[in-house]
C-alpha cells in the first residue's frame, strides 16, 4: 500500500503516545503520508506517566515474549537509526537515556523461590537469558538489598529508557520522513463508505485518509466504540513513589517475585508488588501497584503506604529515604492480557495497536515493525495471530467487564500481566520512566 511501487497511501494515526510515534515512523519510512493525531499533547497521556522499561524478566513463554524479544533487538539499531538521521538525531538519543541494566528478580520466601524457579526453567527453554545469583553476587550486585531473600535472577537483557524522551525521538524521525503531527485533536465519529472507514470527524474537521491506526492506548476503547467498531480495551491505574535524589542506591532494576503473578492477575482489587529502580536524575522509582477503578485519577493514601512498606521489605534502607512526590495513571489492558494490532476484520480501513498496558515502552517498536509488515504485506518478522482484533476478549464476547466501570470497548478499567506497567502525573521528566 505505502512504498515507492505504488501510489502513496494516506495514514491516520490516533494517539501521539510511544507506540502511536513508532507506528508513525514505520509508516512514514515505508512511503506513506502520515498525519500523527492526538486529543492532547504528543507523549502527555501514559507515555510522559511511566518509567520506561524495556523487560523480557517478567513475560512467561508466549507471543507477548516474542514480541518483547523483536523490540528490545530493535532498540538499539533504531536508536542508531535516529542518531545519524538529521543533525539533530544525536542531541535526541542522549535524551533517551538507553540503559541496557539489567534487571533481578528476588524471592524472598520459600514457595516464591519454588515458583520463580519454574517460571525461569520456562523462560531459559524459550531462550531467554537468566542467571541465578549466589548470596554473594547478589551483595556485588545489589549493596543494599535485604539479605532475607531466598533466590535472585538477574536478566541481563532487561533495558530502561527515559519514556517521554523516547517517544520525542520517535516522532521527530517520523515528522523527518514527512509525518504531520496535530495536536488538540479529538476524534468524534466515522465517515464511511460501501463498509470502510474513509475519515474520521474530529475537533480540528474531517480527516479522510486511506488508512486508521487506533493506537490511543487507555482511551482506544473509547476511540473505536466512536468509529463503530468497540474493542475491549480499558484503563488500569497504577501508582508510583519517587524519592528524593540519593547516592548510587539501587543498580538494576529490583520487583520481587510477587510482581509477575500481579501484573497477570485479573483482580480489580488493589494488589501492590515492590518494584525499585533508579532515575538518572538520581531518585528512586518506587512501585508497584494495580487497581483497576475506571479513569479515577485520585491517589489514595493506603495504596501508596503498602507500595512504601513492599519496596522497604526489599531495600531496608529505604525507610529513612525522604519521598517527595507521589504520581499514577492509566494503562491500556484488555482481558486476556495480549496486545491487538491488526486489521479490525468489522471495518476496512481501520488497524489497531494497542492493549499492552504496562508493556507499552518495551514492545512499542516491536508492534510499530509488526503492523508495517501487516499493512504493506510484507513478511510478518512474528506471527500475528495471537495479537488479531477478532479474539473474543478483544470484541467483547468473552464475558462481561468486571469492574463496573463502562460496557466493554467503552473505556472501563483494568491493565496487564507482564510489567510494572506505566503512568505518572506529577514526575520531572527526568523521572518518568515507566511507572509500575
Amino acid at each position: 500500500m505505502c512504498g515507492t511501487r505504488s501510489p502513496v497511501a494516506r495514514a491516520v494515526v490516533v494517539g501521539a503516545g510511544i507506540v502511536g510515534a513508532a507506528c508513525a515512523r514505520e509508516l512514514a519510512r515505508a512511503g506513506c503520508a502520515v498525519t500523527l493525531v492526538d486529543r492532547g499533547g504528543a507523549a502527555s497521556g501514559t507515555t510522559a506517566h511511566g518509567e520506561g522499561n524495556i523487560l523480557l524478566s517478567d513475560k512467561s513463554p508466549g507471543p507477548e515474549l516474542e514480541l518483547a524479544r523483536l523490540s528490545r533487538a530493535l532498540w538499539p539499531p533504531v536508536l542508531a537509526e535516529i542518531a545519524g538521521s538529521t543533525p539533530r538525531g544525536a542531541a535526541l538519543v542522549r535524551a533517551v537515556e538507553w540503559e541496557p541494566k539489567g534487571g533481578l528478580v528476588v524471592a524472598t520466601t520459600e514457595a516464591g523461590a519454588a515458583g520463580l524457579a519454574r517460571f525461569a526453567a520456562g523462560q531459559r527453554a524459550a531462550a531467554v537469558r537468566c542467571e541465578p545469583l549466589d548470596p554473594a553476587q547478589t551483595a556485588a550486585a545489589e549493596p543494599f538489598l535485604t539479605r532475607a531473600h531466598r533466590a535472585v535472577l538477574h536478566y541481563p537483557e532487561d533495558a530502561q529508557v527515559q519514556p517521554a524522551a523516547a517517544a520525542t525521538a520517535l516522532l521527530a524521525d517520523a515528522r523527518a520522513a514527512g509525518a504531520r503531527l496535530r495536536t488538540g485533536c479529538e476524534v468524534l465519529g466515522a465517515r464511511t463508505r460501501g463498509g470502510r472507514l474513509t475519515a474520521l470527524h474530529t475537533t480540528a474537521g474531517l480527516l479522510e485518509a486511506d488508512l486508521f491506526v487506533n493506537a490511543a492506548g487507555p482511551w482506544a476503547g473509547s476511540v473505536a466504540a466512536r468509529l463503530g467498531a468497540p474493542v475491549d480495551v480499558r484503563p488500569r491505574r497504577g501508582d508510583v513513589l519517587v524519592t528524593t535524589p540519593q547516592p548510587p542506591t539501587v543498580f538494576h532494576k529490583v520487583y520481587d517475585a510477587d510482581y509477575v503473578g500481579a501484573v497477570g492477575s485479573d483482580d480489580s482489587g488493589l494488589q501492590t508488588s515492590a518494584v525499585v529502580e533508579s532515575t538518572r536524575a538520581g531518585s528512586l522509582l518506587l512501585g508497584s501497584s494495580r487497581r483497576r477503578v475506571g479513569f479515577d485519577d485520585r491517589l489514595r493514601p493506603e495504596v501508596l503506604a503498602a507500595i512504601a512498606a513492599k519496596a522497604i521489605r526489599l531495600f531496608p534502607a529505604l525507610a529513612a529515604v525522604p519521598v517527595m512526590r507521589a504520581y499514577g495513571g492509566f494503562r491500556p489492558y484488555v482481558p486476556d492480557h495480549l496486545p491487538v494490532i491488526g486489521a479490525d476484520p468489522r471495518l476496512a480501513g481501520l488497524w489497531h495497536a494497542g492493549g499492552h498496558e504496562g508493556a507499552g515502552i518495551g514492545l512499542s517498536l516491536g508492534t510499530a515493525r509488526l503492523l508495517r509488515a501487516l499493512i504493506l504485506g510484507t513478511p510478518a518478522p512474528l506471527d500475528p495471530e495471537p495479537f488479531r482484533v477478532d479474539r473474543p476478549a478483544v470484541l467483547g464476547t468473552a464475558g462481561p467487564a468486571r469492574d463496573g466501570a463502562g460496557a466493554p470497548g467503552h473505556g472501563s478499567s483494568p491493565e496487564h500481566p507482564q510489567h510494572p506497567g506505566g503512568t505518572a502525573q506529577s514526575a520531572t521528566p527526568a523521572e518518568r520512566k515507566e511507572g509500575p
